[in-house]
């Protein structure tokens, strides 16, 4: 019988007891230490009613704001515990649209917008982790854990398939886990075949699951559901068929389906439940894997690092509930996410149960714990028959990790903490050898700069291929600079690295664990050196460009990855991932003491107060987002490798809703219903050749990571203000100016500060022209006028906003313009890398000539202007290099990217030298 292997699920973002380590923060915590006792003393004084909190089971979501202004109980209170209850009240008012009818928090209050979730009011089990969070930090404030209770029972009803759900599990056989099908590199290469003649590995943890439990069903939850049933297959929970556009409820879905180049612009949305009703002859099954035949079936796929958060939010509500002296309160929440954390080690294995180090798919076939690689994996999946007559199964867990997906607190717990360690008998060693690798991964992937790379994969291309001789290894497993998927880069997306290091952070402050704050003394500084904040304005990183590798991982003698770095392509204000650096550099800051360890608690600070001042709106807090990518929404496939909805020659079928599936089928054309979307209009106007329309959007997850951040503040440091920092940086000294031709260079020595400097401002006749980060000290100025005389000053600031005094001023004067680059030195190759309505993405390959290219220069395509351009410069029609890639050894290669609006230019060879 046919078994399917699930996909991969998209975004594009612990023991707790008295006697747990102190970790050397803790004495700049006694403000906060005394809210917590004053707290645990308010709840001893209501009496027996306070410590029964939560005991009367779940409530409706619509009661939580009529709680929180009429009856609640604030026992730990500052002005962030007030900002973070007036957002939480925003979020809960029904008026506000957070949660559908059914209680199902969206993913957005705004339909129209297309990321992971292809529609706003889809729900991902991202959506309930954070969700979680937000009623853990409530609890924590108030006693009140009637919210987190309900929270995981909406969870439990809806995005955990029920037994009609997942009717064949007991078909399941862990001998014989899953049928191999190869993933490829774009979707025309689909569908992909199922093979019965490559081995798969045992499934070591699925005869435990069943014996520890006693049933032969999986606890963990769906990545994706349609919860208005806007598509209308009604895939409902509790149901094994197919309800239709008439169905009012959420509906399990899925989108990804094919290869890493496979963005969201180009699924092809299918239910969770395939028998046929719509779709194609077999459903939608043969436009992802091959046969001889099909079966009706389900499947789900499982996002690891939702599940993961979770767990972490469930040891933080016990460890709460337990300091209010009510851990009954969450016991059986808590105990039910140790059984999330259970099934979630399917997470740590590879996809078929294959052994580390695999190049060809007749590598080794795992009999046991060798087929695990410990990390958290992209995904894990399991489906099978929806006839109970014919029954099978299948379950598949991942080769591909990315470190942004790592959730070293959960792996923490999950291995110590009585309440949540799981019952099966083998559980908290993996979870234990969990967090070792996964905190080995992040000190693998970062790079010197601080950032943390990619990720790696034990699947080379998705089908076992045989890898670059020169690609670093991992334990056996690959590096991959956007492990997953490329359109857009997984890892260029900043909050990657601030969902990660949270955890890291997290852990660190809790344990006092040596190697997170390892990794956290690199990543830190970069951090702050990227965050700037003013009276009336913030921003911090959005995009990454990445080169290089890090070296071959070596635990006896790690190297210090020389070879590989990370620039900051572009800056914005994402609150959500600007909650969720504030939590990470809070946690830092609680952790330990020292000069940037205060400097982190101050830019935290800065950035929430940044954000509540002048993001906060009716509804929460957001800001304007151009999207030039909605110019994709009626992008057609037009060669094959190209970008488009890809449909097999010859395949058709329907939507629910009459749309037809076909060759030549846009985005659009499969999800017509947005054309009646109150907002379509300024789509429809980009697409007929206006700007890229604007939306504010109110997205759940980044709500609660900024309310979560505002609880946190004042409950790690309570009414410690960040130490006063009145002291400026010293002056940059030795500021020298050189022109070529009509570019300028600037240098000077480095300033000092008492805490850091975090960066430098260069002026030119005393009109600023130009910043850079505290640790660069050069600044180059171009397109100037010929033979002209200037004047530069450079001065320093550091995280608290104090400007050092003006530099001794450099003068220089300009030369004739340059002109072409000379040819020779190098050469440059462009390609375009994606293209869409209105806009591309280019790619620029510099190649160094056999004396190598020091200072090299590229002829930019004609008519190129972007200010959305990484690993280089560009000025005047000409691209130059950065610091880190300005100079090449012969033979070496710098890439640059960027995205720009019209048509893109014709591959081939630009001028360089």
């Amino acid at each position: 019988m046919t078994r399917t292997p699930s996909p991969a699920p998209r975004p594009y973002r612990p023991p707790w007891s008295p006697s747990s380590p102190d970790g050397p923060g803790r004495a700049r915590r006694a403000a906060a230490a005394g809210v917590a006792l004053a707290a645990l003393a308010t709840v001893a004084a209501l009496g027996p009613s306070a410590s029964a909190l939560g005991a009367a089971g779940p409530a409706p979501a619509a009661t939580t704001t009529e709680r929180s202004t009429a009856e609640r109980t604030v026992l730990v209170d500052g002005e962030y515990t007030q900002r973070f209850l007036e957002l939480y009240d925003k979020i809960h008012d029904p008026a506000h649209g957070y949660f559908s009818p059914q209680g199902i928090p969206y993913h957005a209050v705004e339909t129209l917008m297309v990321e992971a979730p292809d529609y706003g009011h889809e729900t991902t089990s991202e959506a309930y982790s954070f969700w979680l969070w937000l009623e853990t930090s409530y609890g924590q404030v108030t006693g009140d854990w009637e919210p987190f209770n309900h929270a995981w029972d909406t969870l439990e009803q809806y995005m955990i398939p029920t037994t009609e759900n997942q009717p064949t599990n007991a078909a399941y056989d862990p001998a014989k886990p899953a049928t191999y099908a190869p993933e490829f590199d774009h979707p025309s290469l689909y569908p992909s075949q199922l093979d019965t003649g490559v081995s798969v590995g045992r499934d070591p943890i699925g005869a435990e699951l069943e014996s520890t439990y006693g049933t032969p069903e999986v606890y963990g939850m769906h990545w994706l559901a349609d919860v208005d049933n806007v598509y209308g297959f009604g895939a409902a929970p509790g149901s094994s068929e197919l309800l239709g556009p008439d169905h009012e409820g959420t509906s399990y879905i899925n989108t990804f389906q094919r290869g890493p180049q496979e963005s969201v612009w180009e699924t092809i949305p299918q239910p969770s439940m395939d028998d046929f009703s719509y779709g194609g002859e077999n459903g939608y099954l043969d436009l992802f894997t091959g046969d001889a035949s099909y079966a009706t079936q389900w499947k789900y796929t499982n996002a690891p690092d939702a599940d993961a958060r979770a767990v972490e939010a469930a040891y933080w509500a016990n460890k709460f509930a337990a300091e209010q002296g009510q851990p009954e309160a969450v016991a059986e929440t808590v105990g039910k996410a140790s059984k999330m954390g259970d099934y979630l080690r399917y997470a740590l294995f590879d996809k078929y149960f294959k052994t580390p180090g695999c190049e060809s798919t007749s590598c080794a076939a795992g009999t046991g714990r060798d087929s695990a690689h410990y990390l958290l994996s992209w995904y894990y999946a399991w489906g099978g028959a929806l006839d109970t007559a014919s029954p099978w199964a299948w379950r598949i867990g991942s080769s591909h990790a990315h470190f942004g997906y790592q959730n070293p607190m959960a792996a923490w717990a999950l291995s110590n903490d009585p309440a949540l360690e799981p019952a099966s008998p083998t559980a908290s060693d993996d979870w234990d050898a969990s967090l070792d690798r996964q905190l080995e991964l992040f000190q693998w992937l970062q790079a010197p700069e601080g950032g943390i790379a990619g990720g790696s994969t034990n699947s080379w291309e998705g089908h076992y291929a045989d890898r670059p001789d020169d690609v670093a290894t991992f334990y056996g497993m690959a590096y991959q600079e956007a492990p997953v998927y490329h359109d857009p880069p997984s890892n260029s997306w900043m909050g990657m690295q601030g969902w990660g290091v949270e955890r890291i952070a997290q852990l660190y402050e809790e344990t006092g664990d040596e190697r997170a704050g390892a990794v956290l003394d690199k990543w830190v500084p970069w951090v702050i050196d990227h965050i700037t904040v003013s009276e009336d304005s913030w921003q911090i990183p959005s995009n990454l460009a990445w080169s290089g590798q890090p070296d071959d991982w070596d635990p006896a003698s790690p190297g210090d990855n020389a070879g590989l770095s990370v620039e900051v392509t572009s800056y914005g204000q994402d609150v959500g991932v600007a909650g969720a650096l504030a939590r990470s550099l809070m946690y830092y800051a609680a952790g330990g003491e020292g000069a940037v360890h205060d400097q982190a608690q101050q830019v935290a600070h800065d950035l929430l107060d940044a954000i509540w001042t002048q993001n906060s709106d009716a509804l929460g807090v957001a800001t304007v987002e151009t999207r030039a990518d909605f110019g994709r929404f009626d992008d057609v496939l037009s060669t094959p490798d190209g970008d488009g909805v890809f449909v097999p020659e010859g395949w058709t079928g329907t939507m629910p809703n009459g749309d037809v599936i076909e060759e030549g089928a846009s985005f659009l054309d499969l999800r017509s219903f947005y054309t009646d979307d109150p907002q379509w209009s300024k789509v429809q106007a980009h697409l007929d050749g206006g700007p890229a329309p604007e939306f504010t959007y109110h997205r759940f997850w980044a709500q609660t990571a900024v309310a979560t951040a505002l609880a946190d503040y004042d409950r790690l440091f309570g009414d410690t203000a960040p130490p006063d920092d009145t002291t400026a940086p010293s002056v940059p000294q030795d500021v020298a100016a050189s022109a070529d031709g009509t570019t300028v260079e600037v240098t000077w020595s480095p300033s000092t500060d008492d805490t850091r400097v975090t960066g430098y401002q260069v002026s030119r006749d005393g009109e600023d022209v130009g910043s850079v980060s505290g640790t660069v000290t050069s600044f180059t100025d171009e397109g100037l006028a010929e033979n002209t005389r200037y004047s530069y000053t450079v001065t320093a600031r550091d995280a608290a906003g104090n400007v050092s005094a003006a530099s001794a001023p450099a003068q220089v004067t300009t030369g004739e313009g340059g002109g072409q680059p000379p040819a020779g030195a190098c050469t440059a190759v462009y390609s375009t890398a994606n293209s869409w309505a209105g806009g591309y993405q280019g790619q620029i390959l510099v190649t160094a000539g056999a004396d190598g290219a020091p200072g090299w220069e590229v002829t930019a395509p004609a008519g190129l202007s972007t200010t959305n351009l990484w690993g280089g410069t560009l000025s005047g029609g000409v691209i130059t290099g950065q610091s880190w890639n300005a100079d090449l050894a012969p033979g070496a290669t710098a890439t640059v990217g960027f995205v720009a609006d019209g048509t893109p230019p014709t591959d081939g060879e630009l001028a360089c030298g």
